[in-house]
C-alpha cells in the first residue's frame, strides 16, 4: 500500500511546477520595469541571471507562497460552488481547444493555476517574499542562498537593500493596477503584513543581544517573521476566491500555523541540515549563536545539556567546528530537537482545523493540504 504522503508530495511538486511556470513571467515583467541597475540585482537574486547579466539556471526557490495564494483562491471559490473560468472561456464554457467534458469538471479537480484571476496577487506576494530575503541576507550577513553567493555579497549591501525596497514597491503597484475587486483589500492586507514582518525581524535581531529569551517570545517572533506572510498569502487568495472576511481570517490562521511549522522545520535544518542540500554550512545557525526555536527550548529546559549549550553560546569568539558540533549535540540532549519536531506536528494539526472551518468541503482543499504537508516534510 502506498504512503498517502507520497501522493501529497507528488501533488505539491506538480502544483509548484505549474505555479512557477505561470508566476515567473509576471515576476520577470515586473522586474523589467525597474531601473536597469536594480533589475540586474533582482534578476540575479531570482536566479534568472548571473552577476554579469548572462542567463542562469539557478534554483529559483519553491514558490510556496504564490502557490498558497492560487490554491486558496481556488479552494474558496470551489467551496462556494463557483465554477472556475477557463482561460479564453466563460465559467461554464470550455476554452478554445478544450474538450466539452472539461467544462463539467468540478472546480476543485481543476489545477488551481489554470485560472489567471489571482495571478497578480500571487506575484505580489512573491515579490514581497523576495524583498524580505534580500534584506534578511544583509541583516543576517548570510553569504549563500540557493547554492550561490547572496546578492549583497555580489553587488554590495546598499545595492541589495535598494533592490529589495524596489521589489516591495513593485508588489504594491502590482495590486494597485489589478482590476480585480479584491485587489484593494489584498493591498491593505499585504501592507499590514509587511509591518508585522518588520516587527518580527526587529525582534529576531534584538534577541541576539539578549542573554535570555522565552519560548513564548520566540514563537511570537516566528509568527510575525514567517507565519504572517504565509497567512497573508492564504487570506489574499481567499479574498480573490470571493470569500467573506471571516473565511479569509480562518485562512490567515491556517497559513500562520503552516508558517510556524515551516519555521520550526527551518530551524531544525539550520542546525542539522545537509550542506549539500541546503547550500549553507552545517550548523550555520549555531555558528552565529542564533536563538532559534530548538535552541531556546533547549536553553530553557533546565537540563545539564541546556546549561552546556548556554556556556558554548557565551564564548566570546568565533566557535570552532568542534564547538558547533558540541552545541548541536547539546540541543538534542536537552530535548530541543524532539520538541521542535513535535511542535511542528502540532502546528500542522491546528492548521488543518482552521482550514476545515474556512473550507468545509475536503475535496476543495487537496492542493492546500499538499502544500502544508510539503512544508512540514521539507529538508531545505
Amino acid at each position: 500500500m502506498s504512503d498517502p504522503s507520497d501522493c501529497y508530495d507528488q501533488r505539491a511538486a506538480d502544483l509548484l511546477s505549474r505555479v512557477r511556470a505561470v508566476v515567473d513571467p509576471a515576476l520577470r515583467a515586473a522586474v523589467e520595469t525597474m531601473p536597469e541597475s536594480m533589475a540586474r540585482i533582482a534578476a540575479y537574486h531570482f536566479g534568472w541571471r548571473e552577476a554579469d547579466g548572462s542567463p542562469a539556471t539557478a534554483d529559483p526557490g519553491k514558490a510556496i507562497r504564490p502557490a498558497l495564494v492560487l490554491a486558496a483562491a481556488q479552494a474558496c471559490a470551489a467551496g462556494r460552488g463557483v465554477p472556475r473560468p477557463r482561460p479564453g472561456g466563460t465559467p461554464n464554457t470550455p476554452a478554445v481547444g478544450a474538450s466539452a467534458a472539461s467544462a463539467d469538471t468540478p472546480a476543485a479537480d481543476v489545477p488551481a493555476v489554470d485560472n489567471p484571476a489571482a495571478l497578480a496577487a500571487a506575484a505580489a506576494v512573491e515579490l514581497v517574499h523576495n524583498f524580505t530575503l534580500l534584506h534578511d541576507d544583509v541583516i543576517d550577513r548570510d553569504e549563500t542562498r540557493r547554492h550561490r553567493p547572496t546578492a549583497w555579497r555580489v553587488f554590495g549591501a546598499t545595492e541589495a537593500i535598494l533592490a529589495g525596497d524596489a521589489l516591495h514597491s513593485l508588489a504594491l503597484r502590482t495590486l494597485a493596477e489589478d482590476p480585480h475587486p479584491a485587489a484593494a483589500a489584498a493591498m491593505r492586507h499585504l501592507a499590514q503584513c509587511v509591518v508585522e514582518l518588520c516587527a518580527g525581524q526587529q525582534a529576531d535581531c534584538a534577541f541576539e543581544q539578549r542573554t535570555t529569551v522565552s519560548l513564548a517570545e520566540c514563537l511570537a517572533m516566528a509568527e510575525a517573521k514567517t507565519g504572517a506572510l504565509l497567512g497573508s498569502a492564504c487570506a489574499i487568495g481567499a479574498l480573490y476566491g470571493g470569500a467573506s472576511t471571516q473565511v479569509a481570517q480562518a485562512m490567515d490562521a491556517f497559513g500562520r500555523q503552516i508558517g510556524l511549522a515551516f519555521q520550526l522545520i527551518d530551524d531544525l535544518i539550520g542546525i542539522w541540515g545537509d550542506p549539500a542540500v541546503t547550500g549553507k554550512p552545517a550548523g550555520a545557525d549555531l555558528m552565529v549563536r542564533k536563538k532559534s526555536l530548538p535552541v531556546v527550548a533547549a536553553l530553557g529546559s533546565g537540563t545539564a545539556a541546556g546549561a552546556e549549550l548556554a556556556e558554548i553560546y557565551a564564548i566570546d569568539r568565533p566557535l570552532t567546528p568542534a564547538e558547533v558540533q558540541r552545541a548541536a549535540d547539546a540541543v538534542e540532549r536537552a530535548g530541543g530537537r524532539a520538541w521542535a519536531q513535535g511542535a511542528s506536528c502540532e502546528r500542522m494539526a491546528a492548521a488543518i482545523e482552521h482550514l476545515a472551518i474556512a473550507v468545509p468541503d475536503p475535496a476543495a482543499t487537496d492542493d492546500l493540504l499538499a502544500l502544508a504537508e510539503l512544508v512540514t516534510r521539507r529538508n531545505r
